[in-house]
């Protein structure tokens, strides 16, 4: 089985105290989780400074080494991680950007996000 993680998803465990790959392996059980080298990119870019957001983009950084890296032909995370959720085969995304998620629903991907306060739940079209 086989994931892609965008960049919040990544982000996750400093804005929101969750624990994204012990939450993935609750749901799914052993899985292959991937990045686009484009969430790579906006992760180092948000990491630089030393604010809330800095600092979960580069726990994000270096979370994501734990992910197999994928090229796609878009530049922009989100459209990145749209195309490799179509074109890969993936069987779920790991978002919690609203505007993505119904992005990748519309297309029939399956979507892990945030329910409640610390843990991840599939939404399903």
């Amino acid at each position: 089985m086989t994931v892609v993680l965008d960049t919040n998803a990544l982000m996750m465990p400093v804005e929101c105290d969750v624990r994204v790959f012990e939450e993935l392996d609750r749901l799914l059980g052993a899985a292959d989780c991937v990045v686009p080298q484009a969430v790579l990119d906006e992760l180092d870019k948000l990491a630089g400074g030393a604010s809330e957001e800095a600092t979960a983009a580069s726990v994000g950084r270096d979370l994501a080494d734990r992910c197999a890296v994928v090229e796609a032909a878009a530049e922009y995370a989100d459209d990145a991680v749209l195309e490799i959720a179509q074109r890969d085969g993936v069987e779920y995304a790991v978002t919690n950007d609203a505007p993505l998620k119904e992005r990748l629903l519309d297309a029939g991907v399956p979507v892990i996000s945030l329910r409640g306060r610390h843990k991840l739940d599939i939404t399903q079209l």
